[in-house]
């Protein structure tokens, strides 16, 4: 799939097949997160891949609106330095690993990080060393159907030249 198709036909997934992710597959997956651009270069990102069922069940339960984690073949969790923009840096990280998932066949669902309440007990539960700040859940899996288009804003809505 070249690049501007998995940009246009990647979607949320939140339904996933009974099915592991091949270890190669996860590894080409985080290395796509490892080169995404950073600030200063700091690279201030760490990623745990969680492939134990029943430690998916344990973020699933802590998380509002991530109960689906529970079923997708693996969770991937951003994690990121403290440093003045460990938000910027772990979401395009993020935003590397779901396309490159994508290009694998892999479907992915970002869920929230920092600014939820849960954030610290994720932390602790995978034992992240102080300093350190989650940037995102990424349930992957293979998706059980084909996702749907979502809705998104025509180009001419926000494309604006010169000035607003």
């Amino acid at each position: 799939m070249d690049a501007i198709e998995c940009l246009k036909t990647r979607r949320s997934v939140r339904s996933f097949a009974d099915k592991e992710i091949p270890a190669n597959v996860i590894e080409d997956i985080i290395d796509a997160g490892r080169l995404a651009p950073t600030a200063n270069n700091l690279q201030p990102w760490e990623f745990i891949v969680v492939t134990d069922k029943e430690t998916r069940k344990k973020i699933a339960a802590l998380t509002d609106w991530g109960k689906f984690i529970a079923e997708a073949g693996a969770c991937i969790v951003v994690l990121s330095k403290d440093t003045k923009y460990y938000i910027e840096d772990g979401s395009a990280a993020t935003q590397n690993i779901m396309l490159a998932a994508w290009a694998h066949g892999i479907g992915t669902c970002w869920v929230a990080g920092d600014k939820k309440a849960y954030a610290g007990k994720i932390l602790e539960t995978l034992g992240a060393p102080p300093g350190y700040k989650l940037v995102s859940l990424i349930a992957a899996g293979y998706p059980k159907a084909k996702p749907g288009a979502a809705a998104k804003r025509a180009l001419k809505e926000v494309l604006h030249r010169e000035k607003w």
